[in-house]
């Protein structure tokens, strides 16, 4: 397709931006505000070889799952994707999305993931559910200051104060700052010219304690007439700290390095569960409450802890499932590369009377392998060990050599939770090819009315789980008999012919090995330093299964 062409386009599935997707002849479209089951008319306005981006242009044919928006700058804001479709439809796409990449990424067979996937948490009510907002301010033709949401995929702001997604009292503080710039001439921020003193505010609130914090990112050093605007502030029922944090850089980074207290204290308090966290302006600290709760709730139920574990959680933040862990494990160990996050989470477990996790600060791929090569160290002929590692990534994901270690401690479980199950699908085949299995995968709806969407799956490792005692003669024991029931080709055509899988005389003698089959076949292992590929699970199980019908196991 051209650029400007028009198209009548069916819109089948959802991008990870929440465009609408759909094809026109094969080639791929992804289009702005339409959502599945839509039939639209679109321009073409970027055309690449294999797809294209268009605008919507006509809803020709509306989708039975579109409803009205909430918010009436749905459309143009760049913060809600799909509010425009209904929730349970919102809840099916994102289940729907997870199992996808784990059968493409991954590989799991559909019959694995029937087993294994359980259904989406939703909300109740998927609005007003965020306790962080950052809005930015700008200049109106008129030269008056506004704040709202940047249109999306562009810096421009759409004047809102009153978001669908956030707290009510969001919008009574901002019509407070507007009211005081405009009353004392106060400009917001430019970024194109770099004048201008106000640049963002940060809210957040505490769905708990009803604590109020109100942060300005300022272009300067200090506010004038702050202790005045301070004063406005604070008559707001629940308002218990205002600060500054100065950002002077030519940059998209809304926080300062910093902040000072301009009234009341630096942080607000909030409980997830029965565990208490301060949080300040520069906290991570998860938007989502009453999501997070269940989130971290389901975490620790696949961690399964009886009180006597060690577990390691990476990418802990400020502790917020380290915290949690430890109260049914022995001893938890927290890793996080930002310095200020590990000062949160020692100062959140001070504050819990939590003295069971130990917080480490450095990268997770780099404290971990370097922790398990000391303690070798320490310990000749004695390896790492984790029973359970909980691992909470960013969104690419984890490097291969945390991976590698995380194997090589051979934790009993491992809980990984995840914000991209595409990156997530891809770890887990590594992990599932590393002596691991999938046993359970739940989807938390932690954004409605966007694209995204958490995931947590617990694997275990993988191990027999039943045994039986019998009694044998050594004079009645012949292996080599039972391995001669079926050749390797016999075995290969057997599983080509009943799974589609093609498996290797390798993946077979592994397998035959395990079972206690003595091998007659060798395969080169070479000089002992090269990685040998272990049988996937999904292999494997097909491998079994021949080895059955043979009557070999």
């Amino acid at each position: 397709m051209q650029k400007n062409e028009i198209a009548r386009v069916t819109i089948e599935d959802i991008g990870v931006n929440g465009e609408g997707i759909g094809k026109v002849n094969g080639y791929t479209l992804f289009i702005k505000d339409a959502v599945i089951g839509d039939v639209v008319e679109a321009k073409v306005i970027k055309a690449k070889k294999n797809y294209g981006y268009a605008r919507l242009m006509k809803i020709l044919t509306p989708s039975p799952d579109r409803v009205e928006p909430r918010c009436p700058f749905a459309r143009k804001c760049g913060g809600c994707q799909i509010q425009e479709m209904s929730y349970e439809k919102q809840l099916e796409f994102k289940n729907r999305k997870i199992r996808g990449n784990l059968e493409r990424i991954a590989g799991f067979s559909p019959d694995l993931l029937d087993k294994v996937m359980e259904p989406i948490v939703g909300m109740e009510e998927p609005f007003y559910y965020r306790n962080k907002a950052q809005f930015p301010f700008g200049t109106d033709k008129e030269g008056n200051p506004i704040t709202g949401f940047y249109a999306g995929r562009t810096h421009d702001i759409i004047a809102n104060t009153d978001c669908a997604l956030g707290v009510s009292v969001n919008q009574e503080i901002l019509e407070i700052v507007l009211d005081f710039m405009k009353e004392y001439r106060i400009a917001s921020y430019d970024e194109k010219s770099g004048n201008g003193l106000i640049r963002h505010v940060l809210i957040r609130y505490g769905f708990t304690t009803k604590e109020i914090m109100v942060c300005l990112v300022i272009n300067g050093k200090k506010i004038p007439r702050g202790e005045e605007l301070a004063e406005r502030l604070k008559k707001i029922d629940g308002m218990t700290s205002i600060t500054i944090s100065s950002n002077m850089k030519n940059t998209n980074v809304i926080m300062g390095e910093s902040y000072e207290t301009l009234w009341g204290q630096g942080f607000i308090t909030d409980y997830i569960g029965d565990v208490k966290y301060q949080i300040s302006p520069l906290s991570f600290y998860q938007v989502n409450p009453v999501q997070t709760e269940k989130l971290y709730g389901l975490a620790l139920d696949y961690a399964g802890l009886k009180g006597d574990e060690t577990v390691w959680d990476l990418y802990c933040g400020i502790g917020t499932i380290s915290l949690f862990l430890a109260q049914k494990a022995k001893q938890v160990y927290g890793v996080e590369i930002v310095p200020q996050a590990i000062e949160d989470a020692q100062n959140n477990a001070r504050i819990n009377g939590i003295e069971n996790a130990k917080f480490y600060v450095g990268k997770a791929e780099e404290v971990l392998p370097e922790y398990y090569r000391e303690y070798e160290k320490e310990h000749p002929g004695e390896a790492a060990h984790a029973d359970v590692i909980v691992v909470d990534p960013p969104r690419k994901g984890c490097e291969e050599s945390l991976l590698k270690t995380m194997v090589d401690m051979k934790p009993e479980k491992i809980v990984y939770v995840s914000c991209d199950s595409a990156t997530l699908a891809r770890d887990l085949k590594v992990l599932c090819g590393e002596g691991y299995q999938v046993e359970r995968v739940r989807g938390v709806d932690q954004f409605p009315m966007t694209g995204h969407v958490e995931t947590v799956v617990l694997l275990s490792k993988l191990k027999s789980t039943k045994s039986i005692e019998v009694e044998i003669k050594l004079d009645e024991m012949d292996l080599t008999q039972a391995e001669s029931k079926a050749t390797y080709a016999e075995i290969k055509e057997y599983v080509l012919k009943n799974t589609g899988l093609k498996v290797s005389q390798l993946y077979i003698a592994q397998v035959k090995r395990k079972h206690g089959i003595i091998e007659r076949v060798n395969y080169n292992t070479g000089n002992g330093k090269a990685k040998i590929p272990q049988v996937p699970l999904e292999k494997e199980q097909a491998i079994e299964e021949a080895l059955r019908h043979f009557k070999m196991i």
